[in-house]
């Protein structure tokens, strides 16, 4: 299945080629960042990701730094995040920003990956997130 996904403006957008047996299951992150800006992720190992990234637009990180949050200047919308793990980039979306989505999804899992080890959390990307990621200027 392919799904498209924007910020409000369209500044950053996507194309997610997700399994077609796969169950979309958004999960709300704990963190502050995640809480004030309503995002709910989505990834799945299998599935491929094509970004186009403004050229404007803010990349922020916090805490261990490991996550690359992609953040839209214009609307302040964060559709992408990003993890550069061993040289390979990972990713996961947020499904807020799914457009024209034939469907309902679940209500988002809470998460909360506060207190684990640098390590464990890249492992966890490694084996979790979306691992074919391109990433396009906008």
């Amino acid at each position: 299945m392919r799904i498209h996904g924007a910020c409000h403006c369209g500044r950053i957008a996507f194309d997610l080629d997700w399994p077609d047996d796969a169950p979309i299951v958004p999960r709300a992150c704990g963190c502050t960042f995640c809480r004030k800006h309503g995002a709910a992720w989505t990834a799945h190992p299998a599935a491929s990701l094509e970004v186009v990234d403004g050229a404007d637009v803010s990349h922020y990180r916090f805490g261990t730094e490991t996550a690359r949050f992609h953040v839209c200047p214009r609307c302040g919308a964060v559709p992408v995040c990003t993890s550069d793990i061993d040289g390979r980039l990972y990713a996961v979306v947020n499904v807020n920003a799914f457009e024209g989505f034939p469907g309902t999804l679940p209500a988002p899992a809470p998460v909360d990956f506060d207190g684990e080890e640098e390590g464990a959390r890249l492992a966890r990307r490694a084996r979790g997130w979306i691992g074919t990621v391109v990433m396009r200027p906008g």
